[in-house]
Order: C-alpha cells, then structure tokens, then sequence
C-alpha cells in the first residue's frame, strides 16, 4: 500500500478527537487544518496523498470532511484506520449537538446562542478565508504573476469553480470531474492517442473480438510501439482465459498511462474544488458579515491567523463569541 506509517493508530484516534472538538470553522476549514496538521507539520501522510484524498471526498457522496479523515485514516492503516478515524472525528461533535438540544429543551429558547454566533458567525467566515487561502497557495501557486502564468490552466479551473458555486450554491460535481479530465489530457497527451486509436477501433472494425487483433497489434506494436510484441502476446493470452471481450487489456494501459496521468487528473480536480469551497466561503460570508461589527471581526480574525503563530482558532473563536454577546447587550 504505503511506506511504515511513523504515528501509532492511537496517535491518529487522538489527533481526530481533538479535531473533532476544537476545529472550528466548517469543513472548508477543517479539511485545511488536516493538511496543516498531518501533511506540513507532522509529515504523517504525503502531499500528493491528502490531494488524492481531498478529491476524492468531494466526489463521493456524504460531509467533506469526514470523507476526508476517513480517507487519511485509511491511508496507512486500511479500514481499522478509516472507521478509527471516521468515528473519533465525528463523536465529539454529536455529543455537542446533543448536550445543545438538552440545553434548549431544559432553559427554553436559544437568544444567547445567536448573541454568541452574532461574533462567531463572522469570525468563521475569516477563519475558513484564510484556510481557503492557504489551500490554494499550497496546491495551485503564490499570487505571483509569474507562478499564476505557469499554473494558469490550474488558475482556471479554481476560479470556474469559484464562480460556478457562486452562481449556483452547490457544488459543481460536472466541473469537478471535467477539469480533471481536461487537465489530464492537455498534460499527458498520451492517453488522448490512446483514446482515439480505441475509439477507431472500436467504431470501424467490425468482426468478432480476434478479428480486432491484428488491427490492435498494427498499432499498439508496430505503430506506436506502445507494448512490446511480448508483452502484447501476453495481454491477449491473459484476455482469452479470462471472461469479457479479448479486447479489454486494461491492466496494461493502465501502466501505460502512468503516473503522470494520475497526477495531472488529480491536479485539476483539485484546484477545481479549492475553487469550489472558496466560492463556499463567499456564499458563507454574505449570509454572516452584514454589518460593520461582523466585518470587522471577519477581517480581524484573518489578520490574526495571518500574522501571530500563537493565536489558534479555538481563541479566535471564544473572543469573537465574547465580542458577540457584548455587543448584542449594547445593540439591544
């Protein structure tokens, strides 16, 4: 699967419960705090494996985040680690959510709640600005004219699906998809090639599946020297004893294709869906920053985490709660 992870399944439980109960900020922020946490400071997982991961859990159905921590926890440590993960993740905030609901059964009415997320609200807002910023920064480029001209096909993608989750409120699972797929073959030719000699084959050769063969074998052999005549035997040989069409020898052009074309797809999906929760974080925004006090701790709380190391979220978070209340008692 992977190299030896260096942290313990217990240190990955206990890494998810604390995430679970102090990350704040949503899962646009959350999925930020992962790579933070497991990618840059602890080095427990690869970059290339959080991408894979990210992508991933945006396409599948179900919360981003928890998609993405059960990914990482089965990175190294296969399904133990994924329900270990999963579970420790989600536990402490449906405990929260209980203990709420009791708390607004038993005192009745919840005006003290939106006094607290009248500060959070916009404190939020900053946090997950600032989570999307870093994301982008790490995955696509630096804003620098001269990283954005290299990247500009990244560049792209991101803002599409910027816009696109703007325009429509939800995600844009089409672009998603499509800026993975566009990506992969402006960058890795070689499975265009092959997409077409398979879809000439497959439209203009007509006979049984053996009767495809030595057309297959024009190509793939002599034309494009893409198997050797060993390794194209083989791939027939394999296909014969097997059920299916002789034709299907996908194993081996799935090695043909390589890494590179792994990459360059998960790379666009990737910048496609930080442009995605970056357009979640304009939407987020004007629903929670509507007046000057909210835009001012907004913009505070992303100064905070931009310029002071010392000042984590959980902070932010409790002196933007803080901030709330008081202001509500002045206001009313």
């Amino acid at each position: 699967m992977n190299s030896s992870p260096v942290y313990t399944l217990r240190q990955l439980c206990l890494y998810f419960l604390k995430l679970g109960t102090t990350g704040f900020g949503g899962p646009v922020a959350l999925v930020s705090y992962m790579y933070r946490d497991l990618a840059e400071h602890r080095k427990w997982i690869t970059e290339e494996e959080y991408k894979e991961g990210l992508t991933l859990a945006q396409l599948a159905p179900g919360p981003l985040a928890a998609q993405l921590s059960i990914y990482l926890g089965f990175i190294h440590y296969r399904y133990r680690g994924a329900a270990v993960a999963g579970l420790a993740f989600v536990l402490p905030s449906f405990i929260m959510v209980v203990l709420l609901g009791m708390a607004y059964r038993l005192f009745g009415g919840m005006a003290w709640m939106r006094a607290v997320f009248y500060g959070v609200g916009a404190a939020v807002t900053g946090i997950i600005a600032v989570s999307c910023y870093k994301l982008t920064i790490k995955s696509i480029s630096k804003p620098k004219l001269a990283e954005m001209r290299i990247q500009w096909m990244l560049w792209v993608a991101y803002l599409i699906g910027l816009i696109i989750t703007v325009i429509t409120r939800g995600e844009p699972l089409w672009w998603l998809v499509g800026a993975g797929l566009v990506y992969m073959f402006i960058k890795a030719p070689l499975l265009e090639k092959i997409g077409w000699f398979f879809f000439k084959a497959g439209a203009f050769v007509f006979g049984s599946g053996l009767a495809i063969v030595p057309f297959l074998h024009g190509g793939v052999v002599d034309g494009y020297h893409w198997l050797s005549e060993a390794e194209f035997l083989d791939a027939v040989a394999v296909a014969m004893i097997t059920p299916g069409p002789v034709v299907i020898t996908a194993p081996h052009f799935k090695r043909i294709a390589g890494d590179a074309s792994i990459k360059a797809f998960v790379d666009g999906i990737t910048a496609a869906v930080i442009g995605s929760l970056t357009g979640a974080v304009v939407i987020i925004a004007l629903r929670s920053v509507y007046d000057w006090p909210t835009g001012l701790l907004a913009v505070g709380s992303c100064l905070a985490l931009m310029y002071t190391k010392k000042l984590k979220e959980p902070y932010i978070i409790l002196i933007a709660a803080t901030v709330g209340c008081i202001l509500k008692m002045v206001i009313h």
